[in-house]
């Protein structure tokens, strides 16, 4: 994987830049020495590093519109950055630009109980938005595992989703409006607080545009009420393909759970070890179900899961009993990335989108790839809307390691696409997936993403050489697109 090429050349030298930046904001709020830019080289995909040119920490949404205005008059690339927990490498970034950190606007500005709504700015952590509402029995929706890190500026620029997206959406599904300080530095309104707006959905647009069409400075989201019980199963099986057979056997039965999670057996003794969640060792594959609602409604999902569980060749199905109980399972699930760092020196986290009917044939080619690469996977994932996150171990200090392991990555994206998936569910394409892209899509789709990008940024200075490959680069790759869902049907069906 190469880092995508660009070419734009600043019209003003650093010292002139950091004189002008000087009164936009206050001195500590710029960092331009090699020292203190180091933690922002990198985003959560560490194998990838870049130095900054200059990084500014604004304050407040004015602040941020006069750096952009700055940066679009003397053609200065930008690159927008949250908390830096992202996995794609979309925010890493450009040597010859600034690098945006919204971390300081990190206010919750209003909660309005009536409507169910909160209006924030981008350096929120996710968590704190469910915590600040806890007060009137509301919370916010989407939970990535790095919710308690992770902004919500993030979460929109990737459209992230979490543990419990199968029942309640993505970003996009949870968000009304944003405030974008466009290219040029103009404040723009997109959205609104009714249920709908007229013309072009620009609102489902800058979900997942992943800052190349504008930086997010204010966020209002909706807010949903506590279910009046929560309940969480565990599913132990001794097949990873049956596990995924149950995984498509509970939504066939017209059962849509809040989360429907999927471990296999080094992803379970990894995170066992590390949380102690009381997970089966022994076990190939465990799934985690919660179902939320009514009482009746609850106890009703719950009894026939359990059964579609033990028709489907479970071993074992617990259920758990409080509280407590429920937020050790999931702790065990939610720390499964840290807890795979603990058994390798480095791990690459991929993620692909499949439907569901492919699971249990992706599950076997996957490990059948594990055995030709030699390098373990522990399979971590979303099984109920299909989003794979297969992490793949190696060692960097190991020659070639790195380059078969995202050999053996590409392929698993490729496959995805094969079955009639994609190549991301939610953790945006970056620079990590621009070969992959070339795979999807063909010439004309490519075309189409590059005019959206020049719509809003004919300068193509936010975020440059992210999400979207150039066309010579995907024709240097050799054709590579093909066609989803291109596997013949009755492979498929022999699952």
């Amino acid at each position: 994987m190469q880092h995508e090429a660009t070419h734009a050349t600043p019209n003003i030298n650093k010292a002139e830049l950091l004189k002008e930046l000087s009164h936009i904001v206050s001195a500590d709020g710029i960092l331009h020495e090699t020292e203190t830019m180091r933690p922002y080289e990198c985003d959560g995909l560490s194998a990838y590093r870049q130095l900054p040119w200059i990084v500014v920490l604004p304050e407040e949404t004015d602040q941020v519109q006069r750096i952009v205005a700055l940066c679009h008059e003397q053609q200065v690339p930008i690159v927008a950055r949250g908390a830096g927990t992202g996995v794609s490498g979309g925010a890493l970034p450009h040597a010859h630009g600034v690098l945006l950190s919204l971390a300081k606007l990190n206010r919750i500005l209003d909660i309005d109980p009536n409507n169910r709504t909160a209006r924030i700015e981008p350096g929120v952590r996710n968590l704190a938005i469910s915590q600040a509402a806890a007060q009137y029995n509301l919370y916010y929706a989407p939970d990535p595992s790095s919710q308690i890190a992770c902004t919500i500026g993030g979460n929109v620029a990737e459209n992230s989703g979490g543990v419990h997206c199968l029942k309640y959406g993505l970003t996009v599904h949870n968000i009304m409006r944003l405030e974008v300080i466009t290219a040029s530095g103009e404040r723009i309104t997109i959205g609104s607080e009714a249920l709908d707006s007229p013309g072009y959905d620009l609102l489902a647009l800058m979900c997942g545009s992943e800052g190349m069409l504008g930086i997010v400075t204010e966020v209002t989201v909706k807010l949903l009420p506590r279910p009046e019980r929560v309940q969480v199963m565990l599913a132990a099986f001794d097949d990873v393909v049956k596990a995924g057979a149950a995984v498509a056997a509970v939504i066939e039965a017209g059962i849509i759970p809040a989360g429907l999670e999927m471990m296999d057996k080094l992803a379970i003794q990894a995170a066992e070890d590390f949380a102690h969640a009381g997970y089966p060792r022994d076990a190939e594959a465990v799934l985690i179900c919660e179902v939320d609602g009514s009482n009746e409604e609850v106890s009703e999902h719950v009894a026939t899961i359990r059964d579609i569980f033990l028709e489907q060749g479970a071993t074992k199905v617990r259920t758990a009993q409080d509280e407590q109980e429920r937020a050790i399972l999931w702790k065990g699930r939610k720390s499964a990335f840290p807890a795979v760092g603990r058994i390798s020196p480095d791990y690459y986290c991929m993620d692909g989108t499949i439907p569901r009917k492919a699971l249990p044939l992706v599950l076997k080619r996957i490990s059948e790839m594990s055995a030709k690469y030699d390098l373990a996977v522990a399979n971590v994932f979303h099984a109920g809307d299909g989003n794979l996150h297969p992490l793949i171990l190696y060692d960097a200090n190991k020659p070639g390691e790195l380059e078969r392991t995202e050999a053996f990555g590409g392929k698993i994206l490729t496959l995805c696409v094969e079955v009639g998936g994609t190549v991301t569910g939610e953790h945006g394409v970056g620079i990590e997936k621009l070969d992959q892209m070339c795979v999807q899509f063909g010439a004309l789709e490519l075309e189409q993403f590059h005019a959206v990008k020049a719509a809003f940024d004919p300068q193509a200075l936010l975020n440059p050489g992210k999400a979207i490959p150039t066309l010579h680069r995907c024709a240097e790759l050799g054709g590579m697109h093909v066609h989803n869902g291109q596997l013949p049907h009755p492979e498929l069906e022999r699952f």
